[in-house]
């Protein structure tokens, strides 16, 4: 997965939503964290460093995640099909054959919306991992990309009729 010929990143946008909804997510065990240390200490003195350490280091976890979700995301399109790389430590990259796309979806969500991002869906032929997700994609390179899967089917469709 070293060679990048042809892989996009991500927009710059994205980076900003990736971090948002990081943050927002790791911040929610952050409650229970506090109940739980102030059940299990009842001297206030190591309470409050532990306290002050998931109010800080959970957040933390989810902005570095963040970053790193946003940086080592890439996806390509060419005339093979779609491709969608991810990772840096657990590295999966997923080809989808142009020829095993069914349909393509565009989803956005509110803040996708509000960032002009959405998240394209490439759904596939079989029953194991039958979709691919892209979050993070431009809104109008998303559409793009759904319009060109879309007549790549249609055209691949066609040839198959006329044979």
């Amino acid at each position: 997965m070293t060679d990048d010929a042809g892989w996009q990143p991500l927009p710059p946008r994205a980076r900003t939503m990736f971090l948002i909804t990081h943050v927002l997510g790791w911040s929610v065990p952050v409650v229970p964290a506090l109940v739980l240390v102030g059940r299990l200490l009842t001297w206030p003195w190591p309470a409050l460093p532990a306290a002050l350490a998931a109010l800080v280091l959970l957040p933390a976890w989810g902005l570095w995640l963040a970053l790193r979700r946003y940086r080592h995301t890439r996806w390509l399109l060419d005339d093979t099909g779609f491709g969608y790389r991810r990772g840096r430590m657990w590295q999966v990259e997923t080809r989808v054959p142009r020829t095993r796309v069914q349909h393509v979806d565009l989803k956005h969500g509110p803040l996708e919306r509000r960032f002009r991002l959405a998240t394209l869906v490439v759904h596939t032929a079989g029953t194991r991992d039958s979709a691919v997700a892209v979050s993070g994609l431009d809104a109008d390179e998303a559409a793009r990309l759904r319009d060109q899967l879309a007549r790549q089917v249609d055209n691949d469709d066609d040839a198959h009729a006329v044979a």
